[in-house]
């Protein structure tokens, strides 16, 4: 089993009585997160069920707690004692919160559940167990645990993190980042043997995402005109969310549009990425850019996009878990692709020049910002190394 930087965070909240909630995409690896935790509880009073089988799932939809509390004791649990109960694929189970909580005020038991419907869990959750619950989100693998999971990861490549291009680095690394730009961070298509297998899986993944989590969610049903948006979406990545030119193409009505985009992202499947704004005014009525949240997802749907587009939105994906992006646009002459924690400006180009430094620090130093970088995928022109490799960001 490979660590997860989520791991660490994870195990820290086992003692804690809160009811441990992991979600995230299908096949993340929330599963092997949730067992992981099990195998770190101290003592045997502890049952892993998983949702997807029958059994578990007429277990917990007993009308009586009574009965599933007889059930729980059949299958080895001391409520007595502490105990440990972990659940996977919990959306599957339309009720488990009142369970949960009957269970956690009634014994205090520990909870660690997993799932992958975000809008689910989300929003059913905070309502049944407010106070009582901690959500853990899980991505798929970033570069770092990418380099982990193909046992290629050395502790001194943490000395490089940000920090100015290094030939030495890039040589070492360049190849096994241009696998992760296109394939992306599932972990069974990291794993996977071959480049044949790793597009089988992603195929097998976007087509599980619509079959089991979207069809869940009973005020959504899934249409063609849904797959079509998010063909449109991954020809669109990195470009601003406009609402009435998608809902033209496809034949949709504005808001329902709006509505499927909200479902992608609360399901993890894209993240919009918001403007740059002084006043909350501003920024609720500009528009957001899209990207996937998985660049093998995004190839996988649209094969042929632009090398540029399919990097940007890598170094999205990159950059989103290390605080606040935005981007920033008042004009054409004056953009920036990313701002972190309002903070520091970023510019992607694939190959930077000196040229495209000058114009980020005259951008950013116009808005007040006097962190800058711009992140390149290749080599600079004319020996140029003033700019951060999109492997070194981590």
């Amino acid at each position: 089993m490979y660590n997860r930087k989520t791991f660490e965070e994870l195990e820290a909240h086992i003692p804690q009585k809160q009811v441990t909630v992991i979600t995230g995409m299908r096949r993340v690896g929330k599963t092997t997160a949730i067992r992981y935790l099990l195998d770190r509880v101290g003592h045997t009073n502890k049952i892993f069920l998983d949702l997807e089988r029958i059994e578990h799932r007429h277990l917990f939809n007993q009308d009586s707690y009574a009965d599933i509390e007889r059930g729980l004791v059949q299958l080895g649990i001391d409520f007595s004692a502490p105990a440990v109960i972990a659940l996977d694929e919990i959306q599957l189970v339309k009720n488990l919160p009142s369970v949960v909580k009957s269970f956690y005020d009634t014994y205090g038991v520990k909870f660690i559940v997993s799932g992958s419907s975000s809008f689910y869990l989300k929003n059913h959750f905070s309502e049944s167990l407010a106070g009582r619950k901690k959500i853990f989100e899980l991505w798929p693998l970033d570069f770092r645990e990418f380099l982990v999971f193909r046992e290629a990861y050395k502790p001194q490549m943490e000395l490089e993190r940000n920090r100015p291009f290094l030939r030495t680095y890039y040589d070492l690394y360049s190849g096994l980042y241009e696998e992760y730009v296109e394939y992306g961070g599932f972990p069974e298509v990291v794993l996977a043997d071959s480049a044949s297998d790793r597009r089988d899986y992603l195929s097998d993944i976007i087509n599980a995402y619509i079959e089991l989590d979207i069809k869940l969610l009973s005020d959504f049903e899934m249409t063609d005109s849904l797959y079509k948006l998010m063909l449109l979406l991954a020809g669109r990545s990195g470009s601003k969310l406009d609402y009435s030119k998608l809902s033209s193409i496809i034949g949709l009505n504005r808001h329902k549009v709006k509505d499927y985009i909200s479902l992608l992202d609360y399901t993890y499947f894209i993240r919009q990425v918001r403007p740059l704004a002084k006043g909350i005014d501003k920024e609720l009525t500009s528009q957001p850019k899209v990207y996937f949240t998985d660049t093998g997802i995004l190839n996988n749907l649209q094969k042929g996009l632009s090398s540029g587009h399919v990097f940007e939105n890598a170094i999205a994906n990159q950059l989103a878990p290390l605080g606040q992006l935005n981007y920033f646009e008042k004009s054409k002459s004056l953009e920036i692709d990313f701002v972190l924690d309002e903070k520091r400006a970023f510019e992607v180009k694939e190959t930077p020049t000196p040229q495209h430094l000058n114009g980020l620090k005259y951008n950013a130093t116009a808005i007040g910002l006097e962190e800058f970088q711009v992140i390149g995928r290749y080599p600079g022109r004319a020996g140029f190394t003033d700019f951060v490799w999109g492997g070194n960001i981590f």
